[in-house]
């Protein structure tokens, strides 16, 4: 099955911001489109916004003056349902309430022809409860869009419970045709996106909730020393916090209040005070004409240890050993069996981050994940009230060698980023374990619809098969309520990587 052909057809319906963007999207690609709106006049003012973009387009020698006019011929505002009647395609994107999607689509089914796919572009509701209204629900499938649809490169094409092998292929082709990067996946809540991103927020609210480090500082870790495009604070501003808040609900509701997708109470406070983000100017951040911007967290100027001891293997943060000889500190090395860690002069230890606490143990100092130890310009170290002064003044100054600004948080196992990866990395092993979509899909949408440095399963390789699990095992036994319990999916991955060495050892 291929996408569908130039002479057909496409109509989408729902005018706003996302109906808008599909349809300049299916207009470049050469598509006639029929665009409705149930508001008398929307359609009309939207086919003048969007012409008023692809002038844009124009302006910055996207489009060609020829292919804008074109573009703009092929669209045609609808009065009516009856007008669709032609298309090949109809492409859903109105209010995110069931009944009314129900609703649109019996009428389109009772409009169009046998042959025309049915689309929705939700991002919350379940695509398989939109197609069961219908009376052919194979012929239907969700496209979600991400917004700007014209800019993002994403699709997920989602299959409901009734879809068909034939709809969804079509779908996938169609939006490959129109230059976009689909990935397929089943009707689950959140999708893939929305399901594997939820740490990504959560982590980082529970690790303010504990006191563990400001707003600020946890943005700047994600960012400089995850290489996440932005912290989850200041995206949950840009987004909204009362839309980022809903789709978390959702997804919690939807799977039965299952704990790994609990909501945010110190969000929901800030939905319940309008503190909505940069549209409402406060969030988590002020956005007023006079607000200061928010610094991180940065500790004072340390010196550096006149020599670290390495005890055992760093694992990911191997290139630490790398970046502190090439700083001309000495490195003396010790085989150990039982142990990943630095040692400083004051015989303090320095540890990567692993879901344990430093009050745990003796004169400890954890540092947190980077996704590149190198090019990351922030480094998190964490301690307790029983870490000794000196020891953690030897790890202030040992990374600020390396060329790094450090932030000191609270004694909070897991840290920031080392936490949330691990978490990504468990959602996506156990979304492919149970049928949601491939490794691969996994990735490329990761990447695409959120920006994240790393796929989840490029960073599961890169950090070692059970790293993971043991970090999620390590905070699960500190905080039992199932949270950080890790997915059978990933105990699986964990134990078969054990086994096959142990078998060639």
């Amino acid at each position: 099955m291929t996408a569908l052909d130039l002479s057909s057809p496409v109509a989408v319906v729902g005018a706003g911001t996302m109906g808008q963007g599909i349809a300049q999207v299916a207009l470049v690609a050469g598509h006639r489109v029929r665009l409705y709106d149930a508001v008398p006049g929307r359609a009309q003012e939207a086919a003048e916004a969007i012409g008023a973009r692809l002038d844009r387009l124009v302006a910055k020698d996207r489009l060609t003056a020829a292919e804008r006019d074109a573009a703009r011929a092929r669209l045609l505002p609808a009065a009516e349902l009856a007008d669709l009647a032609d298309c090949s395609l109809v492409v859903e994107a109105v209010l995110e309430r069931l009944d009314a999607k129900q609703e649109l689509f019996r009428a389109l089914e009772q409009v169009v022809g046998e042959d025309c796919l049915l689309a929705t572009n939700t991002s919350s509701l379940s695509v398989t409860a939109i197609g069961a209204a219908l009376a052919s629900p194979g012929r239907f499938v969700g496209l979600h869009f991400f917004n700007p649809a014209p800019l993002l490169p994403l699709v997920e094409v989602v299959s409901g419970f009734a879809t068909d092998v034939s709809s969804a292929t079509r779908a996938y082709e169609m939006a490959r045709a129109w230059g976009k990067t689909p990935v397929a996946c089943a009707d689950t809540p959140g999708f893939i996106v929305n399901r594997i991103a939820r740490p990504f927020y959560a982590e980082a609210f529970a690790v303010y909730e504990a006191q563990g480090a400001d707003p600020a500082t946890i943005d700047a870790v994600l960012r400089e020393s995850g290489g996440f495009r932005m912290g989850a604070f200041e995206l949950t501003d840009l987004i909204g916090q009362d839309v980022n808040e809903s789709v978390t609900h959702s997804v919690w509701q939807s799977f039965f209040q299952d704990v790994r997708f609990t909501p945010s109470l110190a969000q929901r406070r800030l939905v319940e005070s309008g503190r909505l983000g940069r549209k409402s100017g406060h969030g988590w951040y002020d956005y007023g004409d006079d607000a200061e911007p928010a610094e991180p967290h940065t500790a004072d100027a340390a010196q550096q240890p006149a020599y670290v001891v390495a005890e055992g293997d760093l694992g990911p943060a191997a290139e630490v050993l790398a970046l502190i000889r090439e700083a001309g500190i000495p490195v003396r090395e010790e085989e150990e069996d039982h142990g990943t860690r630095l040692v400083l002069p004051s015989g303090g230890q320095l540890a990567l981050a692993d879901g344990q606490t430093s009050v745990e143990f003796r004169d400890v100092v954890y540092f947190d994940l980077a996704v590149d130890y190198r090019r990351a310009t922030r480094i998190a170290l964490s301690a307790s009230q029983d870490t000794s002064p000196q020891t953690l003044s030897e790890a202030i100054g040992l990374f600020q060698a390396l060329g790094k600004k450090v932030s000191v948080i609270g004694d909070v196992p897991g840290m920031i980023v080392a936490r949330t990866v691990a978490r990504i990395v468990d959602l996506a092993h156990d979304a492919v374990a149970k049928g949601v979509a491939t490794e691969e899909d996994i990735d490329t949408a990761m990447r695409l619809g959120v920006n994240y440095p790393l796929g989840p399963f490029e960073w599961s390789r890169r950090l070692g098969r059970n790293w993971a699990y043991a970090l999620l095992d390590d905070l699960h036994l500190r905080d039992p309520s199932g949270r950080y319990a890790p997915s059978l999916a990933l105990y699986r991955h964990a134990y078969a990587s054990d086994k096959r060495e142990g078998s060639t050892s």
